[in-house]
């Protein structure tokens, strides 16, 4: 059977992108299993996605090809194994709800991920975390030995040659410089009450203001807090009848859900970012 491969790519909107790609894979007597692009009128750049069989040329041989055809359009591409199962850090604090979640969708065969371990400022997760067979590392922070932590910290990511760091409640503002190096594979979720609820109990707060819908975004780290370029979101609705007990209870499922989704979307190599925002291939 031939190798399956995932084409990301970006460039300047032009006429003969999608001719240009098919075409290539055509000669290359590949098959395109699935394929999604889109022209983002605001910035004039052109996305696309496609999966396809890969025929009997190898990787090598494909890579050369299509560098050819991506230099004449401006590309910025992508060439990824579909078999290859991205390597993942989660990082956590002390609320567990989306580490125990995705650890549960990896250990059950839920997202094509290769998770690589946990770590924590806290100890609480351990047992969680070797309960599924990985690396649990305490990392304990305080401002006065937080760039040592964290250099300990991209250490780790380097010699495991993480892809993603998944930020899971992890009650850790990362600096600047850890911000940029890890600029397009950190996710990070919080509640969609930022900016207005802001601090420890944002479902206290929006519960004595009566709100009737509570959500979560799921977004890349940048050195702007909470800001980064969304990745996904929902929301779940709510009413009069709920305490704040109950509030932050449906605010923690809708969180799980909105992080598992981005952290999959990513590991299928279906988020490219466009600026400040995310073209999202689903």
């Amino acid at each position: 059977m031939s190798e399956e491969y995932i084409l990301t790519l970006a460039c300047p909107d032009r006429v003969g992108i999608v001719h240009a790609v098919s075409g290539l894979l055509a000669g290359a007597s590949c098959n395109i299993l699935a394929s999604a692009q889109h022209a983002d009128r605001d910035s004039g750049m052109f996305f696309m996605r496609t999966q396809f069989a890969g025929g009997s040329i190898p990787r090598t041989e494909l890579a050369r090809r299509f560098a050819g055809v991506a230099q004449q359009l401006e590309m910025q591409w992508e060439l990824h194994d579909a078999n290859h199962r991205p390597r993942v850090l989660v990082l956590a604090s002390r609320i567990g709800h989306c580490l125990n979640d995705l650890l549960y969708r990896f250990s059950s065969g839920l997202m094509a991920a290769d998770f690589r371990g946990v770590v924590s400022n806290h100890p609480d997760f351990e047992a969680l975390t070797r309960a599924h067979d990985l690396p649990f590392h305490h990392l304990p922070v305080s401002n006065e030995n937080r760039a040592v932590q964290e250099a300990r910290l991209l250490a780790l990511i380097n010699s495991e040659a993480i892809e993603l760091v998944v930020l899971a409640r992890y009650m850790q503002i990362l600096s600047p410089s850890l911000c940029r190096a890890l600029a397009g594979r950190a996710i990070n979720i919080h509640h969609s009450f930022l900016p207005s609820f802001k601090g420890a109990k944002p479902y206290a707060q929006a519960h004595e203001r009566g709100v009737k819908l509570i959500g979560a975004t799921a977004h890349f780290v940048t050195e702007d807090l909470d800001e980064g370029p969304i990745i996904e979101q929902d929301v779940a609705r709510v009413n009069h009848g709920y305490s704040a007990e109950q509030m932050t209870a449906a605010g923690r499922d809708v969180e799980c859900v909105v992080l598992s989704r981005a952290v999959n979307w990513f590991v299928q190599r279906r988020v490219l970012l466009n600026g400040d925002r995310t073209i999202v291939f689903h």
